[in-house]
């Protein structure tokens, strides 16, 4: 993944790598970071992967750049005791995106559902607005 997604950072194109990637790459990116170091999905060897996609490669991380230094917002809940009632969450739905089609994204959402009882999943949908 690493290999393949730098041909494309360096290209300099539009391109988008998006979904479930399972890791809270930040302590922002997860509720309950200090009970999580230890946990898949936390790990410092998942989040320094992360690091280098983003800083070594120059991928943008859509959703940390439309909410910077603001916990979440969270797109996964764990069905287990009231993770979602409680927003006890991890980001780890992405949108990663080369440079040139970062600069072009806005509207960043989680369609988070209004209860637990209206769910159909224990993710939410992520949606970006990319405009040329």
């Amino acid at each position: 993944m690493q290999k393949r997604m730098k041909q494309i950072a360096d290209e300099g194109g539009l391109a988008l790598v998006l979904g479930d990637l399972n890791v809270g790459h930040t302590e922002l990116d997860i509720k309950n970071w200090k009970g999580n170091l230890k946990n898949a999905g936390f790990l410092s060897e998942e989040r320094v992967y992360f690091d280098a996609l983003m800083n070594k490669q120059g991928w943008v991380d859509v959703g940390r750049a439309a909410h910077p230094d603001v916990a979440g917002p969270y797109t996964w809940w764990s069905y287990r005791g009231q993770a979602f009632d409680t927003d006890a969450g991890w980001r780890i739905d992405y949108h990663l995106a080369t440079p040139a089609l970062a600069a072009v994204a806005s509207n960043y959402k989680v369609h988070r559902a209004a209860s637990y009882d209206t769910r159909w999943t224990d993710h939410s949908p992520v949606s970006v607005d990319y405009s040329l």
